[in-house]
C-alpha cells in the first residue's frame, strides 16, 4: 500500500515539477515558483549511506537556483546519521503525521439543497475559483495558487470543480488521476461560507464523478487530525498514518504555513 500512495503522490508532484532521480530518492524543481515549497523538494525515500554527500549534493542543487533547500524524509527513524548531519549543518526540522484516507465506495446521502449547484471549472468561471483558492492560506494562498492553479488547469489529470450557495462562487475541490487511481485536492471555502455543510456537497459530487468515470479508488491526504474526522463523516477511512521528517534551512516551517 505504500508503494501505492508514495506512486500517486510522486506524480501528482511530476505534473508540476521537474523530477530528477536519485539512489536514495528524488529532487523535485520548479524553478518558475521558487516560493512553492513542494515543488522544490528533496524527497529521501530509501537508506542514506553518506549522509554528508547528500547534504552537499541537495544543497547545491538548490543553492545554485537560488532556491533554499529543503527535504522530505520518509521514516525518519530509520535515518538518525542524515538527521544528525542535517542539524549539524543549521537546518531547522520538524515531523508530521500525515494521514491517509480511502473512499469507502459509497456516495454520502445528503438532502437536496436548491440553494446549491456545482459545475466544472471553465475558462468562463475560472477566475472565481482562483478568488477561492487565493484566499486560503492552508494550499498556499495567492503566491502559491495564481501559478498552481494555472499550471492544473492546463493538465489533463485534474478536474477542478466550483460550488455556488445562492450564485455566489463559494467552494472548490478537484480530482487528480493517476491511472485508475484518484486523489481529492484543493477543497477549499471561503470562510464565511464555512459551517453551512458545503463540504459535503462538493465531496459527493467528487465521489460521483470518481464512481461514474470508473476509478478504483479515492484517495485523500488531510493536513492534519481536525481535517481528518471531518472526511472520516463522508466515507473515507484512515488506512495509514505516514510519519515525514521535513528539514529546511531557512524559511517557514510546514506547520508555521499550515498555521497562517
Amino acid at each position: 500500500m505504500l508503494e501505492r500512495i508514495l506512486e500517486l503522490e510522486f506524480a501528482n508532484l511530476g505534473t508540476f515539477t521537474a523530477r530528477h532521480d536519485r539512489d536514495w530518492g528524488y529532487l523535485f524543481l520548479n524553478e518558475n515558483q521558487p516560493v512553492y515549497y513542494d515543488a522544490n523538494h528533496a524527497h529521501v525515500r530509501k537508506p542514506v549511506n553518506h549522509p554528508e554527500k547528500v547534504v552537499d549534493e541537495v544543497s547545491a542543487f538548490y543553492q545554485a537556483k537560488n532556491i533554499i533547500p529543503r527535504f522530505y524524509i520518509y521514516n525518519p527513524a530509520e535515518q538518525p546519521a542524515l538527521l544528525r548531519e542535517l542539524k549539524t549543518r543549521g537546518f531547522g526540522y520538524e515531523e508530521f503525521a500525515t494521514p491517509v484516507q480511502l473512499w469507502d465506495q459509497k456516495v454520502i446521502n445528503l438532502e437536496r439543497n436548491e440553494s446549491i449547484s456545482i459545475e466544472e471549472v471553465t475558462e468562463a468561471n475560472y477566475q472565481e475559483t482562483l478568488e477561492i483558492e487565493c484566499s486560503i492560506k492552508e494550499i498556499g494562498g495567492r503566491e502559491v495558487r495564481e501559478k498552481a492553479l494555472k499550471e492544473e488547469f492546463d493538465h489533463p489529470a485534474y478536474q477542478h470543480f466550483l460550488l455556488r450557495y445562492n450564485g455566489v462562487a463559494c467552494s472548490t475541490a478537484c480530482i487528480f488521476a493517476h491511472g485508475r487511481q484518484a486523489r481529492m485536492e484543493s477543497v477549499a471555502t471561503l470562510e464565511e461560507y464555512r459551517g453551512k455543510g458545503l463540504i459535503g456537497y462538493i465531496i459527493q459530487h467528487i465521489q460521483q464523478e470518481v464512481q461514474k468515470q470508473g476509478f478504483e479508488n479515492l484517495w485523500v491526504f488531510p493536513i492534519n487530525e481536525r481535517v481528518e474526522k471531518v472526511y472520516n463523516r463522508y466515507g473515507f477511512e484512515t488506512v495509514v498514518t505516514l510519519t515525514t521528517g521535513h528539514a529546511f534551512l531557512g524559511g517557514k516551517s510546514i506547520t508555521e504555513i499550515q498555521n497562517g
